[in-house]
């Protein structure tokens, strides 16, 4: 499970409307019948449309100023095991994100009138997408970059020798495509990985705009304030600030356990994700003190997001390794190309 928390921003200034992100969220809906459209959803209801959700967020932005955001984006990102665990089940998905949100609002070291922020203190709206596209900075599409380039370039060639603009053969040039086509390291179907061809496999994700104001349009609710847990004098009362994103990203992957009895690898913990970035020998560590089963499973997913570990001590080599190993992970759950 891989959450993200982004705020609204394009650029360097912050756009006044949600428009343009929901008229994004709503592109697997085009040329859908009606019965097949897919709704925006909360913990009130499971029909919400595009207009309802840009109409109220727009709408509940008080007092907040032009730099300020005003709302956020959270993307939930189940892994494919993740997924099929569930069915790719949509009911199932759509009650765990009732869940996150519970406990992104737990996150907050905030009362409203006396009482710490619950989900119903928040104006939130979340869709479920079931495609992925690749991107440029997806493995595939870096690896097999300097092929299409020489792909490309040759087919232009091949345009222009047509023409008479330049000399060559043209079997020879097509024989040459042939040639790197097959040599290309990713594809689909026997067709080169380009930028926005679809991914194969479950892809369902969900993206959450949550508003930065609450329900009320009276208080400011931000999960990128620099505190986890801190009061502050305001006004000539103390207040109470703070998001913990690491109880929030914690308390979803426990949620998603706990409800779908869900047994978590080490290497599909967020703690561990974590761990690696601080302390890679410990991590190494750990991984290699696995019992043997849970050991094997942890290489065959990292081996599925094409990253490998030598298993021969924390050598030099090693160290070396775990460094652009580390970077190498988390790229790949960035990118939520990893499959664990």
């Amino acid at each position: 499970m891989y959450l993200t928390i982004t705020p609204q921003k394009i650029g360097g200034n912050f756009t006044s409307s949600v428009a343009d992100f929901v008229t994004y969220l709503e592109k697997e809906n085009r040329d859908q019948p009606l019965e097949k459209m897919n709704y925006f959803f909360n913990h009130t209801g499971d029909q919400i449309t595009e207009q309802q959700v840009i109409r109220e967020i727009d709408a509940n932005a008080g007092k907040l100023r032009k730099t300020e955001p005003r709302y956020y984006s959270i993307t939930i990102n189940p892994s494919q095991y993740e997924l099929r665990h569930i069915n790719n089940n949509s009911a199932s998905l759509r009650e765990y994100t009732v869940q996150v949100m519970r406990e992104y609002a737990k996150a907050f070291n905030r009362e409203i009138e006396g009482k710490p922020v619950g989900i119903e203190n928040l104006k939130f709206f979340a869709k479920i997408e079931y495609q992925r596209s690749y991107h440029h900075y997806d493995k595939e599409i870096r690896e097999n970059s300097p092929y299409i380039k020489r792909i490309v370039k040759l087919e232009h060639d091949l345009v222009k020798i047509r023409r008479g603009d330049m000399d060559g053969n043209i079997q020879k040039v097509k024989k040459e495509i042939s040639r790197l086509i097959k040599e290309v390291p990713h594809t689909i179907g026997g067709k080169p990985i380009k930028e926005g061809m679809l991914k194969p496999g479950l892809q369902t994700h969900v993206h959450v705009i949550v508003s930065r104001k609450d329900a009320t349009n009276r208080y400011s609710l931000s999960p990128g304030s620099k505190y986890r847990s801190s009061t502050v004098e305001m006004h000539g009362r103390m207040v109470k600030r703070g998001f913990d994103r690491n109880q929030f990203f914690q308390s979803a992957e426990r949620t998603f356990d706990r409800m779908f009895q869900y047994q978590r690898n080490f290497v599909e913990k967020y703690s561990s994700r974590k761990e690696l970035q601080k302390n890679p020998r410990l991590y190494y560590s750990k991984l290699m003190r696995l019992p043997v089963n849970e050991r094997q499973l942890a290489f065959k997913l990292l081996r599925t997001a094409g990253m490998t570990l030598p298993a021969n001590g924390f050598t030099p080599q090693v160290q070396l390794a775990l460094r652009h190993f580390r970077k190498a992970i988390d790229l790949a759950v960035r990118s939520s190309s990893i499959h664990y």
